[in-house]
């Protein structure tokens, strides 16, 4: 492969990574899948569908995960989660500041670039502060902060610390088997659960559960697959084409809107270029506003006081930091992290929900005092 394949396959990944981003942004704003929502239906009301449908995503992503890692497509070893570093502080103190922040800010990193495309000028603020305390936390001040503190605290494995890689070493099988296996069991448990909520059994939440999670799937297809070259020609070294991190990749939402005000800034520096994570949140944005405009959905929306922006403001920050910190947001951790079985992801996802819990609690106290 030489340098204008390269190129030309690069600008295929990209336009992909596009149209993936689009479909998920328009899957999102129809059917209203949000995680913090998803809590705060079960804490005020006792309503469990909206997370059944979030249980549904991350059981059809898990499979699909570990059915293309089965069949040769991709290697989990090499996604961007998989570590022999079990950072488990930094997932639960970066999940709890996420999960509260994303409950004052109303909704999480996903959920502010699908209202941006509705219109929400309260999610564009909030995605301009969330995009510089992230970028902060990634090489700034509060990420020699957080390289000081909870990023010293892991367990080191001499393998990759995932439940894959566990039950594959005390199973004597390889970690891409006994992956598939806790995928169907896990993955498959989590899709019957939601299935049998009830009147669950709906266009929308079959929609946001099964497309979603095949989105999901089909980045990690798309990343590790479409996108690897096993020798770049001028490198020789392998090469996963318009990554961040140089490996491989799926969707997610905080350390992307950092790169996307980066590329923005510094467009004429050169070296600045587009990358999958950068895409997609233009992606977001856009197919959630096509989808707005066609159901005549879309319209202005901005802080209603002081202290609606106040705590907007806060809640940014707090997923930016957070975000960065527990290496992913519901979509990036709760998804695509969680689908690799990854130990960091279980610890961040779980941090993530206590601290919605606890941002939803707050709120109650607020309006209460």
């Amino acid at each position: 492969m030489d340098i204008s394949q390269l190129n030309s396959l690069t600008a295929q990944v990209l336009w992909a990574t596009f149209i993936l981003a689009a479909l998920f942004g328009a899957v999102v704003q129809r059917t209203h899948f949000c995680t913090m929502g998803a809590v705060s239906d079960i804490v005020n009301m006792g309503d469990w569908t909206r997370m059944r449908v979030w249980a549904m995503a991350i059981g059809v992503a898990m499979i699909g995960f570990y059915g293309l890692a089965a069949a040769g497509l991709i290697d989990p070893a090499k996604a961007v989660y998989a570590s022999n570093r079990f950072i488990w502080l930094s997932a639960l103190v970066g999940g709890l500041l996420f999960g509260f922040g994303m409950v004052l800010a109303s909704g999480c990193g996903s959920k502010t670039l699908v209202r941006i495309g509705s219109g929400n000028l309260k999610s564009l603020v909030v995605f301009v502060v969330m995009a510089v305390a992230a970028f902060a936390t990634l090489k700034g001040i509060t990420a020699v902060l957080r390289v000081a503190t909870v990023d010293r605290v892991a367990v080191d494995f001499s393998s990759n610390a995932a439940l894959s890689n566990w039950a594959g070493s005390w199973l004597g099988v390889s970690p891409v088997l006994a992956g598939l296996v806790l995928a169907g069991v896990l993955g498959g448990g989590l899709i019957v659960w939601a299935l049998a909520g009830p009147e669950f059994l709906r266009f929308d939440n079959l929609l946001a559960g099964v497309g979603i999670g095949l989105l999901i799937a089909a980045m990690w297809w798309l990343s590790g697959h479409m996108a690897y070259v096993a020798e770049h020609p001028e490198t020789l070294a392998e090469t996963f084409l318009a990554t961040n991190s140089g490996r491989m990749e799926a969707l997610s939402f905080v350390a992307p809107m950092a790169y996307t005000i980066d590329w923005l800034i510094f467009f004429s520096d050169k070296s600045k270029v587009l990358t999958l994570g950068v895409v997609s949140v233009f992606g977001v944005v856009v197919g959630s506003a096509l989808y707005s405009l066609l159901s005549r959905s879309f319209h202005w929306e901005g802080f209603r006081n002081t202290e609606d922006t106040a705590n907007h403001l806060v809640g940014a920050v707090l997923m930016g930091v957070g975000g960065v910190t527990a290496m992913g947001c519901t979509v990036g951790q709760g998804l695509s992290g969680i689908s690799t079985l990854s130990a960091t992801s279980f610890v961040a996802v779980a941090a993530i929900i206590a601290g919605a819990v606890a941002g939803l609690k707050y709120q109650i106290w607020r309006l209460d005092s």
